[in-house]
């Protein structure tokens, strides 16, 4: 038991490490964006220093404060879309409870729009409403729900079969109250992990789209424009314009990754002990 306690709260440890880490690259390229955008020629194309970390690009611009501003959007554009989607995902998977028409629609619905590719989708969606930060978040949020109710409505269906659902069922219950009452703190930590091990793939998708030119605008520093941007720049040896900005991508998007792992080893008590 105490090794048990000791390991959640390791785990603990570690998910609000990442978590202030995220939340200081959030924050803080909120604070960058003045920066980002200064453009001044007499210090363009200079290699990474102790001055520019990052370097800088054709127009002079720190690509420090660039990629920072545009890893705080990404962050945010990701938080945001996986708020929706997740509670999304949470009203269809329990909707299976309320009966098996509904479950027979949300499993339809599922399988829909698991079908069609992903990122075709996406990008069709985020052009029907303006691309831009909307088109995006509403492209992210209505794609993204499918995978995370899928497990919700498993654990829905199963439930449904204990004896202290049925016997509620028995007494009167609605299946309304059931859901909300019985299903819905069961599903939680399932809920709770999925949220988060959902920012990875909306940031993720926000870079592509943007960087194939379907999502944020160009006027914008986002991460997608700055590899897009970078792309015309490698063939003169500008390495740093798509390095630093790329890897510093792949590290956001593995600390939340981490971070929604250790918070389900946490919520999941069995998973815990492991």
């Amino acid at each position: 038991m105490l090794a048990s306690w000791n390991n959640r709260k390791a785990l603990l440890a570690k998910t609000i490490i990442l978590t202030v880490f995220l939340i200081i690259i959030s924050i803080g390229g909120i604070f960058m964006e003045e920066a980002a955008l200064e453009t001044d020629f007499s210090r363009k194309n200079l290699s990474p220093c102790f001055k520019y970390l990052f370097g800088t690009d054709n127009l002079g611009r720190d690509m420090f404060a660039r990629t920072m501003c545009g890893l705080s959007a990404s962050i945010r554009i990701g938080i945001l879309a996986s708020a929706f989607s997740s509670v999304i995902a949470l009203v269809f998977g329990i909707a299976a409870a309320l009966g098996k028409r509904i479950d027979f629609i949300v499993n339809f619905l599922i399988d829909l729009i698991m079908s069609v590719p992903h990122i075709l989708f996406l990008i069709i969606i985020s052009l029907c409403f303006g691309k831009g930060v909307r088109g995006v978040v509403i492209g992210l949020s209505l794609t993204h729900w499918t995978s995370l109710a899928r497990v919700i409505r498993a654990e829905v269906v199963q439930l449904k079969q204990q004896p202290y659902i049925k016997i509620s069922g028995k007494l009167g219950k609605g299946k309304l109250y059931i859901a909300f009452q019985h299903m819905l703190p069961h599903v939680f930590p399932q809920f709770a992990a999925g949220l988060v091990l959902m920012f990875p793939h909306a940031v993720l998708h926000e870079a592509s789209i943007t960087f194939l030119g379907f999502g944020l605008s160009n006027e914008q520093p986002a991460i997608g424009v700055i590899l897009s941007e970078s792309t015309k720049y490698l063939v003169s040896g500008m390495w740093w314009l798509a390095f630093f900005p790329g890897v510093m991508l792949v590290i956001v998007v593995i600390c939340f990754y981490a971070a929604g792992n250790n918070l389900r080893k946490v919520l999941n008590s069995a998973s815990a002990h492991n």
